[in-house]
Protein backbone atom coordinates (compact mmCIF):
# COMPACT_ATOMS: atom_id res chain seq x y z
CA UNK A 1 0.00 0.00 0.00
CA UNK A 2 2.77 2.32 0.25
CA UNK A 3 5.50 1.01 -2.37
CA UNK A 4 8.35 3.68 -1.39
CA UNK A 5 6.16 6.34 -0.06
CA UNK A 6 7.36 6.19 3.53
CA UNK A 7 11.14 6.80 2.30
CA UNK A 8 12.35 10.44 3.62
CA UNK A 9 12.98 13.07 0.42
CA UNK A 10 16.25 12.52 1.81
CA UNK A 11 18.08 9.90 3.62
CA UNK A 12 19.59 11.29 7.13
CA UNK A 13 22.95 9.57 8.80
CA UNK A 14 21.84 9.10 12.52
CA UNK A 15 24.37 10.93 14.58
CA UNK A 16 27.01 9.18 16.29
CA UNK A 17 26.39 7.11 18.91
CA UNK A 18 22.89 7.51 18.44
CA UNK A 19 20.81 4.02 18.88
CA UNK A 20 18.77 2.20 16.52
CA UNK A 21 15.59 4.04 16.49
CA UNK A 22 12.55 1.93 16.71
CA UNK A 23 10.03 4.09 15.44
CA UNK A 24 8.40 3.97 11.79
CA UNK A 25 8.98 6.06 9.25
CA UNK A 26 5.49 7.99 10.01
CA UNK A 27 5.75 7.99 13.94
CA UNK A 28 9.00 9.98 13.38
CA UNK A 29 7.46 12.40 10.98
CA UNK A 30 4.52 13.24 13.53
CA UNK A 31 7.77 13.65 16.44
CA UNK A 32 9.52 15.86 13.80
CA UNK A 33 5.61 18.12 13.35
CA UNK A 34 5.12 18.28 16.72
CA UNK A 35 8.66 20.08 17.77
CA UNK A 36 8.35 22.31 14.75
CA UNK A 37 7.89 25.85 15.45
CA UNK A 38 5.29 26.25 12.79
CA UNK A 39 3.16 23.67 14.76
CA UNK A 40 3.37 25.80 17.82
CA UNK A 41 2.83 28.86 16.48
CA UNK A 42 -0.52 27.43 15.90
CA UNK A 43 -1.79 28.50 18.83
CA UNK A 44 -1.66 32.46 18.15
CA UNK A 45 -3.81 31.88 14.68
CA UNK A 46 -7.49 32.69 14.66
CA UNK A 47 -10.09 30.24 14.17
CA UNK A 48 -13.47 31.39 13.92
CA UNK A 49 -12.99 33.83 16.78
CA UNK A 50 -9.77 36.36 17.54
CA UNK A 51 -8.07 34.31 20.58
CA UNK A 52 -7.88 37.47 22.69
CA UNK A 53 -11.59 37.07 22.44
CA UNK A 54 -12.16 34.48 25.21
CA UNK A 55 -10.19 30.93 26.10
CA UNK A 56 -12.93 29.12 25.63
CA UNK A 57 -13.17 29.65 21.77
CA UNK A 58 -10.70 27.32 19.70
CA UNK A 59 -7.79 28.46 18.15
CA UNK A 60 -5.85 26.74 15.09
CA UNK A 61 -4.20 24.58 17.19
CA UNK A 62 -6.84 23.02 19.36
CA UNK A 63 -8.65 22.70 16.11
CA UNK A 64 -6.14 20.90 14.53
CA UNK A 65 -5.63 18.56 17.45
CA UNK A 66 -9.40 17.78 17.03
CA UNK A 67 -9.30 17.02 13.13
CA UNK A 68 -6.39 14.63 14.03
CA UNK A 69 -8.50 13.09 16.76
CA UNK A 70 -11.50 13.02 14.34
CA UNK A 71 -9.42 11.68 11.20
CA UNK A 72 -8.05 8.64 13.45
CA UNK A 73 -10.97 7.91 14.40
CA UNK A 74 -12.21 7.54 10.85
CA UNK A 75 -9.08 5.59 9.50
CA UNK A 76 -9.47 3.05 12.80
CA UNK A 77 -13.09 2.09 12.03
CA UNK A 78 -11.96 2.13 8.06
CA UNK A 79 -9.53 -0.46 8.97
CA UNK A 80 -11.69 -2.59 9.92
CA UNK A 81 -13.13 -3.03 6.95
CA UNK A 82 -9.66 -3.48 5.12
CA UNK A 83 -9.10 -6.08 7.71
CA UNK A 84 -12.03 -8.56 6.55
CA UNK A 85 -10.64 -7.83 3.05
CA UNK A 86 -6.91 -8.73 3.83
CA UNK A 87 -5.68 -5.74 2.96
CA UNK A 88 -2.66 -3.35 4.36
CA UNK A 89 -4.02 -0.93 6.71
CA UNK A 90 -4.17 2.97 7.14
CA UNK A 91 -1.10 4.06 9.01
CA UNK A 92 -2.87 6.06 12.03
CA UNK A 93 0.70 8.52 12.48
CA UNK A 94 0.47 9.18 8.92
CA UNK A 95 -3.36 10.62 9.34
CA UNK A 96 -2.83 12.21 12.58
CA UNK A 97 0.49 14.18 11.14
CA UNK A 98 -1.83 14.84 8.20
CA UNK A 99 -4.43 16.39 10.47
CA UNK A 100 -2.06 18.14 12.60
CA UNK A 101 -0.44 19.73 9.55
CA UNK A 102 -3.09 20.95 7.37
CA UNK A 103 -3.55 24.81 8.83
CA UNK A 104 0.30 25.30 8.92
CA UNK A 105 0.12 27.26 5.79
CA UNK A 106 -2.48 29.54 7.42
CA UNK A 107 -1.69 33.61 7.88
CA UNK A 108 -2.28 35.92 10.61
CA UNK A 109 -6.12 36.82 10.52
CA UNK A 110 -6.79 33.96 8.55
CA UNK A 111 -9.05 34.12 5.10
CA UNK A 112 -8.50 37.50 5.12
CA UNK A 113 -4.63 37.57 5.68
CA UNK A 114 -4.46 35.29 2.94
CA UNK A 115 -6.07 37.44 0.33
CA UNK A 116 -3.86 40.70 1.26
CA UNK A 117 -0.89 38.22 0.61
CA UNK A 118 -2.15 37.04 -2.40
CA UNK A 119 -2.57 40.47 -3.51
CA UNK A 120 0.41 41.16 -3.28
CA UNK A 121 2.24 38.08 -4.87
CA UNK A 122 -0.49 37.98 -7.00
CA UNK A 123 2.18 38.68 -9.97
CA UNK A 124 4.51 36.21 -8.51
CA UNK A 125 3.42 32.90 -7.77
CA UNK A 126 0.16 34.50 -5.76
CA UNK A 127 -0.41 33.26 -1.69
CA UNK A 128 -2.40 29.79 -1.29
CA UNK A 129 -3.02 28.07 2.69
CA UNK A 130 -2.38 24.78 1.48
CA UNK A 131 0.27 25.32 -0.73
CA UNK A 132 1.87 27.03 2.02
CA UNK A 133 1.78 24.33 4.04
CA UNK A 134 3.45 22.29 1.96
CA UNK A 135 6.22 24.65 1.22
CA UNK A 136 6.32 25.14 5.08
CA UNK A 137 6.57 21.20 5.45
CA UNK A 138 9.01 20.92 2.35
CA UNK A 139 11.28 23.98 2.93
CA UNK A 140 10.41 26.88 5.37
CA UNK A 141 10.89 24.93 8.63
CA UNK A 142 14.54 24.83 9.72
CA UNK A 143 15.92 21.09 10.26
CA UNK A 144 17.74 19.80 7.58
CA UNK A 145 19.72 20.93 3.72
CA UNK A 146 20.31 19.26 0.83
CA UNK A 147 23.44 17.04 0.33
CA UNK A 148 26.52 19.61 0.32
CA UNK A 149 24.75 22.50 1.52
CA UNK A 150 26.63 24.27 4.78
CA UNK A 151 24.28 27.24 4.38
CA UNK A 152 20.63 27.79 3.41
CA UNK A 153 21.32 29.25 0.10
CA UNK A 154 24.43 29.12 -1.93
CA UNK A 155 25.17 30.27 -5.41
CA UNK A 156 21.88 31.64 -5.93
CA UNK A 157 20.38 28.27 -5.01
CA UNK A 158 17.93 26.91 -2.49
CA UNK A 159 19.28 23.88 -0.45
CA UNK A 160 16.21 23.96 2.34
CA UNK A 161 14.57 20.60 2.91
CA UNK A 162 11.91 22.07 5.76
CA UNK A 163 11.14 18.78 8.29
CA UNK A 164 12.66 16.69 5.08
CA UNK A 165 9.75 14.33 5.94
CA UNK A 166 8.32 10.84 3.69
CA UNK A 167 6.88 11.44 0.52
CA UNK A 168 4.13 9.91 1.90
CA UNK A 169 3.22 12.43 4.16
CA UNK A 170 3.85 15.28 1.57
CA UNK A 171 1.15 13.38 -0.16
CA UNK A 172 -1.37 13.39 2.34
CA UNK A 173 -1.43 17.22 2.91
CA UNK A 174 -1.72 17.46 -0.98
CA UNK A 175 -5.13 18.37 -0.86
CA UNK A 176 -5.08 20.13 -4.60
CA UNK A 177 -3.20 18.54 -7.08
CA UNK A 178 -2.75 21.26 -9.02
CA UNK A 179 0.00 23.92 -10.45
CA UNK A 180 -0.88 27.71 -9.12
CA UNK A 181 -0.76 30.11 -11.90
CA UNK A 182 3.17 31.89 -11.82
CA UNK A 183 1.21 35.13 -12.84
CA UNK A 184 -2.34 36.10 -12.94
CA UNK A 185 -4.29 39.43 -13.88
CA UNK A 186 -5.36 41.59 -11.22
CA UNK A 187 -8.94 40.11 -11.22
CA UNK A 188 -7.99 36.70 -12.37
CA UNK A 189 -9.15 34.30 -9.30
CA UNK A 190 -6.49 32.19 -7.51
CA UNK A 191 -7.03 28.20 -7.99
CA UNK A 192 -5.99 26.44 -4.96
CA UNK A 193 -2.70 24.11 -5.48
CA UNK A 194 0.83 23.81 -5.30
CA UNK A 195 3.55 27.14 -6.07
CA UNK A 196 5.74 26.48 -8.65
CA UNK A 197 9.16 26.16 -6.35
CA UNK A 198 7.18 23.41 -5.10
CA UNK A 199 6.40 21.44 -8.67
CA UNK A 200 9.56 19.45 -8.43
CA UNK A 201 8.67 17.92 -5.40
CA UNK A 202 5.48 17.04 -6.38
CA UNK A 203 6.57 15.01 -9.38
CA UNK A 204 8.51 13.10 -6.87
CA UNK A 205 6.11 12.57 -4.40
CA UNK A 206 3.69 10.75 -7.54
CA UNK A 207 6.71 8.98 -8.06
CA UNK A 208 7.27 7.56 -5.15
CA UNK A 209 3.39 7.09 -3.78
CA UNK A 210 1.91 6.17 -6.91
CA UNK A 211 4.43 5.53 -9.76
CA UNK A 212 3.27 7.95 -11.54
CA UNK A 213 4.68 11.37 -12.71
CA UNK A 214 2.06 13.04 -14.81
CA UNK A 215 -1.62 12.57 -15.57
CA UNK A 216 -3.30 11.01 -12.82
CA UNK A 217 -4.48 13.69 -10.28
CA UNK A 218 -3.21 12.68 -6.68
CA UNK A 219 -4.88 12.51 -3.74
CA UNK A 220 -4.23 9.48 -1.28
CA UNK A 221 -6.78 7.59 0.61
CA UNK A 222 -4.89 9.31 3.83
CA UNK A 223 -5.49 12.89 2.57
CA UNK A 224 -8.80 12.35 2.20
CA UNK A 225 -9.89 11.16 5.58
CA UNK A 226 -8.23 14.23 7.01
CA UNK A 227 -9.99 16.50 4.79
CA UNK A 228 -13.42 14.62 6.05
CA UNK A 229 -12.12 15.13 9.25
CA UNK A 230 -11.62 19.13 9.03
CA UNK A 231 -15.06 19.25 7.53
CA UNK A 232 -16.83 17.25 10.21
CA UNK A 233 -14.71 19.75 12.69
CA UNK A 234 -15.36 22.57 11.34
CA UNK A 235 -19.13 21.34 11.03
CA UNK A 236 -19.19 20.44 14.42
CA UNK A 237 -16.90 22.42 17.22
CA UNK A 238 -17.61 25.75 15.14
CA UNK A 239 -21.00 25.51 15.76
CA UNK A 240 -20.69 24.59 19.28
CA UNK A 241 -17.86 28.20 19.25
CA UNK A 242 -20.74 30.04 17.61
CA UNK A 243 -23.01 29.40 19.67
CA UNK A 244 -20.88 29.99 22.88
CA UNK A 245 -20.22 33.21 21.57
CA UNK A 246 -24.13 34.01 20.86
CA UNK A 247 -23.65 34.20 16.84
CA UNK A 248 -25.89 31.14 16.04
CA UNK A 249 -28.84 29.14 17.62
CA UNK A 250 -31.19 26.54 16.66
CA UNK A 251 -33.80 29.24 16.04
CA UNK A 252 -32.06 30.69 13.93
CA UNK A 253 -31.06 26.77 12.30
CA UNK A 254 -34.85 26.83 11.93
CA UNK A 255 -35.47 30.31 10.33
CA UNK A 256 -33.25 29.81 7.69
CA UNK A 257 -36.03 27.58 5.92
CA UNK A 258 -38.28 30.28 5.84
CA UNK A 259 -35.89 33.36 5.48
CA UNK A 260 -36.94 34.58 2.30
CA UNK A 261 -36.35 38.37 3.47
CA UNK A 262 -32.83 37.95 3.60
CA UNK A 263 -32.49 35.31 0.64
CA UNK A 264 -30.08 33.48 3.38
CA UNK A 265 -31.08 29.94 2.60
CA UNK A 266 -30.83 30.80 -1.53
CA UNK A 267 -27.09 31.49 -0.55
CA UNK A 268 -26.76 28.55 1.86
CA UNK A 269 -27.76 25.88 -1.12
CA UNK A 270 -25.87 27.58 -3.54
CA UNK A 271 -22.80 26.89 -1.43
CA UNK A 272 -23.48 23.51 -0.42
CA UNK A 273 -23.92 22.53 -3.79
CA UNK A 274 -20.74 24.18 -4.62
CA UNK A 275 -19.17 22.29 -2.05
CA UNK A 276 -20.76 18.74 -2.49
CA UNK A 277 -20.06 18.52 -6.15
CA UNK A 278 -16.65 17.56 -5.96
CA UNK A 279 -17.79 14.11 -4.37
CA UNK A 280 -21.44 13.98 -5.88
CA UNK A 281 -21.83 16.59 -9.73
CA UNK A 282 -24.65 17.84 -9.74
CA UNK A 283 -26.84 15.61 -8.13
CA UNK A 284 -27.37 17.57 -5.42
CA UNK A 285 -30.85 19.94 -5.22
CA UNK A 286 -31.90 22.86 -3.78
CA UNK A 287 -34.61 20.33 -1.97
CA UNK A 288 -31.94 17.76 -0.65
CA UNK A 289 -30.36 20.53 1.02
CA UNK A 290 -33.40 21.98 2.11
CA UNK A 291 -33.76 18.40 3.80
CA UNK A 292 -30.97 18.24 4.80
CA UNK A 293 -31.27 21.46 6.99
CA UNK A 294 -35.29 20.01 8.05
CA UNK A 295 -33.37 16.79 9.39
CA UNK A 296 -30.79 18.83 11.64
CA UNK A 297 -33.79 20.96 13.28
CA UNK A 298 -36.20 18.20 13.92
CA UNK A 299 -33.46 16.30 15.20
CA UNK A 300 -31.48 19.39 17.30
CA UNK A 301 -34.94 20.08 18.47
CA UNK A 302 -36.63 16.37 19.57
CA UNK A 303 -39.62 17.15 17.10
CA UNK A 304 -41.12 13.87 19.14
CA UNK A 305 -40.83 15.89 22.69
CA UNK A 306 -42.89 18.92 20.98
CA UNK A 307 -45.24 17.36 18.93
CA UNK A 308 -47.64 16.61 22.10
CA UNK A 309 -47.46 20.55 22.15
CA UNK A 310 -48.60 21.17 18.97
CA UNK A 311 -51.89 22.18 20.26
CA UNK A 312 -50.61 24.32 22.89
CA UNK A 313 -49.47 27.14 21.57
CA UNK A 314 -48.20 29.22 24.21
CA UNK A 315 -46.56 25.88 25.47
CA UNK A 316 -44.90 24.78 22.58
CA UNK A 317 -42.86 28.60 22.22
CA UNK A 318 -41.77 28.45 25.63
CA UNK A 319 -40.45 25.03 25.28
CA UNK A 320 -39.13 25.97 21.92
CA UNK A 321 -37.52 29.19 23.42
CA UNK A 322 -35.76 27.38 26.84
CA UNK A 323 -34.66 24.46 24.57
CA UNK A 324 -33.19 27.03 22.38
CA UNK A 325 -31.09 28.75 25.36
CA UNK A 326 -30.56 25.73 26.78
CA UNK A 327 -28.25 24.79 23.29
CA UNK A 328 -26.61 28.49 23.91
CA UNK A 329 -25.86 28.68 27.62
CA UNK A 330 -25.51 24.99 28.73
CA UNK A 331 -21.86 23.42 28.27
CA UNK A 332 -23.25 19.89 29.30
CA UNK A 333 -25.87 20.40 26.58
CA UNK A 334 -23.60 21.40 23.98
CA UNK A 335 -21.10 19.29 24.61
CA UNK A 336 -23.56 16.61 23.93
CA UNK A 337 -24.95 17.92 20.76
CA UNK A 338 -21.07 18.10 19.22
CA UNK A 339 -20.48 14.45 20.42
CA UNK A 340 -23.66 12.87 18.48
CA UNK A 341 -23.21 15.32 15.51
CA UNK A 342 -19.05 13.86 15.05
CA UNK A 343 -19.76 10.27 15.69
CA UNK A 344 -22.90 10.19 13.24
CA UNK A 345 -20.35 11.66 10.97
CA UNK A 346 -17.42 9.59 11.40
CA UNK A 347 -19.97 6.64 10.92
CA UNK A 348 -21.11 7.87 7.67
CA UNK A 349 -17.44 7.93 5.82
CA UNK A 350 -17.72 5.27 3.05
CA UNK A 351 -14.78 3.35 1.87
CA UNK A 352 -14.60 2.66 -2.10
CA UNK A 353 -11.25 0.34 -2.34
CA UNK A 354 -8.91 0.83 -5.46
CA UNK A 355 -7.24 -2.80 -5.60
CA UNK A 356 -5.21 -1.62 -8.10
CA UNK A 357 -3.63 1.51 -6.36
CA UNK A 358 -5.23 1.41 -2.68
CA UNK A 359 -3.37 4.30 -1.91
CA UNK A 360 -5.97 6.47 -4.26
CA UNK A 361 -8.82 4.97 -2.74
CA UNK A 362 -12.03 6.42 -1.64
CA UNK A 363 -13.02 7.71 1.42
CA UNK A 364 -16.01 10.21 1.73
CA UNK A 365 -19.11 10.99 3.51
CA UNK A 366 -22.62 9.77 2.39
CA UNK A 367 -24.67 12.18 0.60
CA UNK A 368 -27.56 13.31 3.28
CA UNK A 369 -24.25 13.49 5.61
CA UNK A 370 -22.08 15.67 3.36
CA UNK A 371 -25.11 17.96 2.58
CA UNK A 372 -25.47 18.48 6.52
CA UNK A 373 -22.10 19.25 7.43
CA UNK A 374 -22.09 22.07 4.68
CA UNK A 375 -25.33 23.25 5.81
CA UNK A 376 -23.58 23.81 9.26
CA UNK A 377 -20.60 24.80 7.60
CA UNK A 378 -22.22 27.92 5.70
CA UNK A 379 -24.33 28.25 9.06
CA UNK A 380 -21.45 28.89 10.97
CA UNK A 381 -19.73 30.84 8.47
CA UNK A 382 -22.42 33.17 7.45
CA UNK A 383 -23.65 33.66 11.27
CA UNK A 384 -20.13 34.30 12.25
CA UNK A 385 -17.83 35.57 9.34
CA UNK A 386 -20.36 37.69 7.59
CA UNK A 387 -21.52 39.21 10.81
CA UNK A 388 -20.31 42.82 11.11
CA UNK A 389 -18.79 42.22 14.25
CA UNK A 390 -16.68 40.13 12.48
CA UNK A 391 -16.46 41.99 9.39
CA UNK A 392 -14.38 44.78 11.61
CA UNK A 393 -11.81 42.08 12.73
CA UNK A 394 -11.30 41.01 9.81
CA UNK A 395 -11.04 44.48 7.79
CA UNK A 396 -8.02 45.31 10.74
CA UNK A 397 -6.36 42.57 9.74
CA UNK A 398 -6.42 42.69 6.03
CA UNK A 399 -4.71 46.23 6.46
CA UNK A 400 -2.09 45.32 9.11
CA UNK A 401 -0.56 42.28 6.67
CA UNK A 402 -1.09 44.62 3.75
CA UNK A 403 0.58 47.30 5.83
CA UNK A 404 3.48 44.64 6.88
CA UNK A 405 4.11 43.50 3.16
CA UNK A 406 4.46 47.35 1.64
CA UNK A 407 6.66 48.47 4.67
CA UNK A 408 9.06 45.37 4.47
CA UNK A 409 9.14 45.32 0.37
CA UNK A 410 10.47 49.02 0.38
CA UNK A 411 14.35 49.12 -0.87
CA UNK A 412 14.72 49.98 3.24
CA UNK A 413 12.71 47.42 4.21
CA UNK A 414 15.56 44.44 4.06
CA UNK A 415 16.82 45.92 7.30
CA UNK A 416 13.87 45.25 9.21
CA UNK A 417 13.85 41.81 8.28
CA UNK A 418 14.91 39.26 11.29
CA UNK A 419 18.71 38.11 10.54
CA UNK A 420 17.73 34.74 8.85
CA UNK A 421 15.27 36.03 6.59
CA UNK A 422 17.61 38.86 5.19
CA UNK A 423 20.02 36.70 4.50
CA UNK A 424 17.75 34.24 2.75
CA UNK A 425 16.73 37.78 0.81
CA UNK A 426 20.63 38.43 -0.20
CA UNK A 427 20.97 35.00 -1.40
CA UNK A 428 18.35 34.55 -3.50
CA UNK A 429 18.31 36.17 -7.29
CA UNK A 430 15.11 36.64 -8.55
CA UNK A 431 12.67 39.44 -7.60
CA UNK A 432 9.79 36.64 -6.90
CA UNK A 433 12.49 34.66 -5.04
CA UNK A 434 12.86 37.48 -2.57
CA UNK A 435 9.59 38.98 -2.62
CA UNK A 436 8.70 35.16 -1.34
CA UNK A 437 10.95 35.33 1.39
CA UNK A 438 9.47 38.46 2.93
CA UNK A 439 5.77 36.89 2.14
CA UNK A 440 6.97 33.43 3.96
CA UNK A 441 8.15 35.79 6.95
CA UNK A 442 4.60 37.24 7.71
CA UNK A 443 2.72 34.20 6.56
CA UNK A 444 4.27 32.37 9.58
CA UNK A 445 3.52 35.04 12.08
CA UNK A 446 1.00 34.79 14.62
CA UNK A 447 -2.03 37.23 15.39
CA UNK A 448 -0.62 38.78 18.35
CA UNK A 449 3.02 39.16 16.41
CA UNK A 450 1.64 40.54 13.26
CA UNK A 451 -0.26 43.13 15.69
CA UNK A 452 2.88 44.27 17.58
CA UNK A 453 5.39 44.66 14.87
CA UNK A 454 2.77 46.81 12.53
CA UNK A 455 2.56 49.07 15.57
CA UNK A 456 6.32 49.29 15.99
CA UNK A 457 6.32 50.44 12.52
CA UNK A 458 3.36 52.29 12.64
CA UNK A 459 3.38 53.88 16.17
CA UNK A 460 3.99 57.37 17.51
CA UNK A 461 4.68 55.69 20.81
CA UNK A 462 8.27 55.07 21.17
CA UNK A 463 9.12 51.20 21.37
CA UNK A 464 12.14 49.28 23.30
CA UNK A 465 15.15 48.83 20.75
CA UNK A 466 15.97 45.54 22.65
CA UNK A 467 12.32 43.71 21.75
CA UNK A 468 13.69 41.56 18.79
CA UNK A 469 11.86 41.20 15.82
Amino acid sequence: MYTDGDQMRQKTLPAKGQAYDPRSAFRRDYARLIHAPCFRRLQGKTQLFPGEESDFFRNRLTHSLEVSQVATGIALRLNQELEVKGIEKIDLDLVATAALAHDLGHPPFGHNGERALDDFMKEMGGFEGNAQTLRILSKIEKRDLADSYIEPIQSGKDGRLGLNLTYRTYAAVLKYDQLIKPFRRKMERLEKGYYKSEELLVQEIKKHVTGAVRGESLKTIECQIMDNADDIAYSTYDLEDAMKGGFLSLLSLHNCLYDAGQNLLTKIVEKVKKACKEDYGDSVTPNDVKEGLKELTKELFNESQLTDLKDDYPQLIASVSRLNTKFCSNGYVRASLSSMLVDRFVHAVQLEINMDRPSLSKACLGKEERIQVEVLKQMAYTSVIESPSLKISEARGYEIVSGLFERLSRPDGLTLLPDDARELYEGLHEKSEKMRVICDFIAGMTDRYAVELYSRLHSVNPQSIFRPV
